[in-house]
């Protein structure tokens, strides 16, 4: 590694931000007739008319714009299309009686799915906290704090520990199986950690940083695999591990065979969330002042079953997903664990200087510039073969937005001018 290869991957990341991937949403993503964002966008990036807006597609679209305009991206513009969202989030998708946002609306604002699901509202507090951060509007801290306090007050599960996470309008548990009111889940829980560490970031409070500290000892002690520290799926209320199943109601269509079970139901593990685990782990720490470095040897764990498992070091790219112990179940490849590998192995390589991680990085890197990218439209292709083509063409639908592309490319570039900094 030298300091003009770090500049030219550096330069490849910056101009796909700032002319492609920037540009694909503010142009396309408002809308200025019903408020909120159009989300479902087809492999030319023309609105594919499905008439949806998801709690999960909204927020990570105020999430993306703020965080943008946070790091310095935008000239001020994307502050205004981030407070456009806000305002369909609050004035529309928030329930009045209960509490809570709805999971699904259609485009003109009418409820379609009226649930409480905790995922989307783990994202609920990430995305208002980080708008506050970013535009200093007070609202969004106001709202992620009342979604905080809905959380504990409903959804904390007080003899085994963690959160509930699935339930009806009005806050009373879903039932079992497919509604999944029986099950806990490393999804939910990551990015509770996620969400908690924006939120303590821009608050400062005690018990903020308390819930957050309580997240990251459950999610080290009950949810990765206590050898490998591989991230387990699914759980039940006691923590046993559960086979793993699609919900009626969200994540997993796209994920899963379609007799609605993975082929090996309790042993698999996805690289993705684990190097995304994995960073979003060092960011926490960061936020609380803890040094990263007093988990050492669980990152090192963590990175070396990534780059060894998980990387296709032959067609490039990050494999889907594979058992506990290594090797790989599924070879094709998801946007999002490219997006969340090219932050963590960075992490990785800042955090011990290992060439193996430098090497990893540059092969998603090239990986994404050179296949992933829709060139010519901006955007990302959802899921390409193990050789990188295609398989789906969306460019974008309630569970690829922008979340995942734009924040790998902001995060990336604010790691690799840390490096350059390093090599001065």
């Amino acid at each position: 590694m030298d300091r003009n290869e770090i500049e030219v991957l550096k330069k490849e990341s910056e101009y796909h931000l700032v002319n492609e991937l920037l540009p694909f949403w503010v142009t396309r993503m408002t809308d200025n007739i019903n408020g909120g964002y159009i989300t479902h966008f087809d492999k030319n990036g023309k609105d594919s008319g499905e008439d949806e807006k998801s709690l999960i597609a909204q927020t990570r679209s105020v999430y993306t714009l703020s965080s943008a305009h946070r790091a310095g991206y935008g000239e001020g513009k994307l502050a205004g299309m981030a407070r456009h969202g806000v305002d369909f989030l609050l004035d529309r998708m928030w329930d009045k009686e209960y509490g809570g946002f709805y999971w699904m609306m259609d485009r003109k604002g009418n409820v379609k799915i009226d649930k409480k699901i905790i995922y989307g509202h783990s994202f609920a507090i990430y995305s208002l906290s980080e708008y506050t951060l970013a535009t200093g509007d007070p609202r969004g801290i106001e709202y992620a704090e009342k979604v905080f306090d809905l959380l504990q007050k409903y959804c904390v599960d007080s003899m085994y520990g963690g959160y509930w996470e699935m339930f009806h309008r009005d806050w009373t548990l879903c039932g079992p199986g497919s509604q999944g009111g029986d099950r806990k889940t490393l999804d939910v829980h990551m990015h509770l950690m996620e969400a908690f560490t924006t939120l303590y970031e821009c608050t400062g409070k005690d018990v903020h940083r308390r819930k957050l500290l309580e997240d990251i000892d459950l999610l080290l002690n009950r949810l990765i695999h206590p050898v490998y520290k591989t991230g387990i799926p699914q759980f039940f209320k006691d923590w046993t591990v559960a086979p793993q199943i699609k919900f009626d109601i969200i994540w997993g269509w796209d994920r899963f065979s379609e007799d609605g079970q993975k082929g090996n139901a309790t042993d698999n593990t996805c690289y993705g969330h684990n190097i995304e685990f994995a960073w979003l782990l060092i960011h926490a720490l960061k936020i609380l002042k803890i040094d990263p470095l007093q988990y050492s040897d669980l990152f090192r764990t963590i990175f070396d079953h990534t780059i060894n498992n998980g990387i296709d070091y032959e067609f490039g790219g990050v494999f889907v997903e594979g058992p506990h112990s290594g090797g790989v179940y599924d070879r094709e490849k998801e946007f999002w664990q490219q997006a969340e590998a090219l932050i963590g192995l960075l992490d990785a390589f800042k955090m011990f200087g290992d060439e193996r991680y430098w090497m990893a990085y540059k092969n998603v890197h090239r990986f994404v510039h050179d296949k992933m990218v829709n060139k010519g439209v901006g955007e990302w292709w959802p899921l390409m073969t193990r050789r990188g083509e295609p398989i789906w063409t969306h460019m974008s639908h309630s569970w690829k937005v922008n979340y995942h592309t734009v924040r790998s490319m902001v995060q990336s570039i604010k790691r690799l001018n840390e490096l350059l900094s390093d090599t001065v």
